[in-house]
C-alpha cells in the first residue's frame, strides 16, 4: 500500500522503455514519493525491465495504477501540471520546477489531489496532453539541447518536492565527535602565537606592530576551530620552537 504521506501523483504518459519507468520509480522513492500512474505504456504492463531497473523501489511499480488514456488517469485530480521543455503556443501559467512543487505542496496541504505529467521519451507530451493541464512546468535547460531523460525529469521534480516539503538544512557541519573550541581557548592560542612571534621579531617595523597584532587576532577569531584543532596548533608551535632552539 502507498504511504499515508500527502503528495502529488506522478503520471508517466505513454512511456516507452521499461528501464526508464523503473528508473523513474527509483527516483521517486529516493525523495519519498510513491504515487505513480502509467498511461498506455508502449511495451505493456507489467514490465520485467522496469522491475530490474527499480533497484529497491519495485513496490512503487507493484502499486502503480494503469490507465488507458490521460483523461482517465487524471480524472480525480484537482490540479494538473505538465512538464515540457518546448514552447507550446498555449496560454497557461509556466512555472519553474521549484515554483511548481511549492504550488503542489500548497494545494496538497489544502486537500487537493495534484498530478504531474511526464511525456514519452521520444518527443515528450503532445499538445493535446498539455492542453489538459492547468499549468506547465518548464525546466531552464540549455536551449540548444533541451531534451531530458524521463527519469532525470522525474528526479528533478521529486527533488524539488522534497525541498518544498521537508525540513532541509542548506548547510551543516558534521562534527565527527569533535566540539567547537570556546573563546577562552582560542584566546590562549592567539596569545601563545603572538608571544612566540614577538620573540622571533615578526612584528616589525614597530610602527606597524599594533595593526599586525590586530590583524592576527582577527584571523584567529574568523577561524572555526575545534578543541582538537587548538591542541594541535599549540603542539605545532611548541615543536617548531623546540626544533629551532635545538638547531641553534
Amino acid at each position: 500500500m502507498p504511504t499515508d504521506t500527502p503528495q502529488p501523483v506522478f503520471v508517466l504518459v505513454r512511456p516507452q522503455m521499461g528501464e526508464n519507468i523503473g528508473a523513474a520509480a527509483r527516483a521517486m522513492w529516493n525523495f519519498g514519493l510513491d504515487r505513480m500512474r502509467l498511461v498506455a505504456p508502449r511495451d505493456g504492463w507489467p514490465n520485467p525491465q522496469a522491475d530490474a531497473m527499480a533497484s529497491g523501489a519495485g513496490r512503487l511499480l507493484d502499486e502503480a495504477q494503469l490507465a488507458d488514456d490521460l483523461a482517465s488517469a487524471v480524472a480525480d485530480c484537482h490540479f494538473v501540471m505538465a512538464t515540457t521543455a518546448r514552447v507550446r503556443g498555449l496560454t497557461k501559467p509556466v512555472l519553474t520546477p521549484e515554483r511548481a512543487m511549492a504550488e503542489a505542496a500548497r494545494r496538497v496541504n489544502a486537500g487537493e489531489r495534484v498530478a504531474v505529467l511526464f511525456g514519452p521519451e521520444r518527443a515528450g507530451l503532445e499538445n493535446a496532453d498539455v492542453a489538459r493541464a492547468n499549468a506547465i512546468v518548464s525546466v531552464p535547460v540549455n536551449p540548444g539541447f533541451a531534451s531530458l531523460n524521463l527519469a532525470q525529469c522525474v528526479l528533478l521534480l521529486a527533488y524539488e518536492w522534497r525541498r518544498a516539503t521537508a525540513d532541509v538544512v542548506a548547510m551543516r557541519v558534521d562534527m565527527a565527535g569533535a566540539e567547537w573550541a570556546p573563546h577562552e581557548e582560542v584566546e590562549r592560542l592567539a596569545d601563545h602565537y603572538e608571544a612566540q612571534m614577538q620573540e622571533a621579531g615578526f612584528f616589525f617595523p614597530e610602527t606597524k606592530a599594533e595593526s599586525m597584532r590586530v590583524n592576527l587576532r582577527n584571523m584567529w577569531s574568523r577561524m572555526p576551530l575545534t578543541r582538537a584543532d587548538v591542541r594541535m596548533l599549540h603542539g605545532v608551535l611548541r615543536q617548531m620552537v623546540r626544533w629551532k632552539r635545538r638547531d641553534g
